[in-house]
């Protein structure tokens, strides 16, 4: 129904691992559910007289007994909230959870490379439900061109940093098996390899940097 909600925003709150925004436009006040990664995104709610200008797009979830307003301040998260929520058993509580302890690329990451440990650790999310994530959702997002620019088939924006796509997802399950190997720890290793550009990098110098980053 909505695509975006653009206005003031009239009120900011965080709860636990999401938040609330009311954005005030056109003398309409809309209360939006946010993850804790848009929430960070959010410029200081100050006065009324001071209210900054945002602009959320927007997912409308409506339950038998209950209508909820979801934003997003990129169309990645909106997409990934979207997958999320298409996985059998995972609802929109679920999915913003898994929101707020992941970037979209970080999330896209953690998918190609079977982390079913890090998506874990989103409130809410266990073990089968992790890898239920990663069965359903790994094809779809090994299948789009992320990293090419301009938006990939599911939606996600493909200029996003560290997103590894074709020869770089290979590279770094190469690399995260000898680094786990070699006794360090699997949550550590992949957010090391997130943070550094393998694309321009051969299997080697991925894991000679990994290494001193981890050391």
């Amino acid at each position: 129904m909505f695509y975006y909600i653009s206005g003031k925003l009239a009120a900011l709150e965080r709860e636990a691992d999401k938040g609330f925004a009311v954005i005030d436009a056109g003398g309409v006040g809309y209360k939006l559910t946010v993850s804790g990664t848009t929430y960070d995104q959010m410029p200081p709610h100050l006065s009324v007289s001071e209210a900054p200008t945002v602009k959320l797009y927007t997912y409308m979830a409506i339950r038998e007994d209950d209508v909820e307003l979801f934003g997003f301040a990129t169309l990645d998260e909106l997409s990934m909230f979207k997958l999320l929520i298409s996985v059998s058993g995972v609802g929109p509580k679920v999915a913003l959870s898994v929101l707020s302890l992941l970037s979209p690329e970080k999330f896209v990451f953690a998918v190609c490379a079977n982390d079913n440990k890090t998506i874990s650790k989103a409130n809410g999310v266990g073990a089968k439900t992790a890898a239920r994530i990663v069965l359903e959702l790994k094809d779809k997002l090994m299948k789009s061109p992320i990293g090419v620019g301009g938006v990939n088939e599911i939606g996600l924006s493909t200029t996003a940093q560290n997103v590894p796509n074709g020869t770089q997802r290979n590279k770094i399950s190469e690399a995260q098996d000898a680094l786990t190997v070699l006794g360090y720890n699997r949550t550590q290793v992949m957010a090391v390899l997130s943070s550094i550009d393998t694309a321009s990098l051969s299997l080697e110098d991925i894991i000679k940097v990994a290494l001193k980053k981890l050391m």
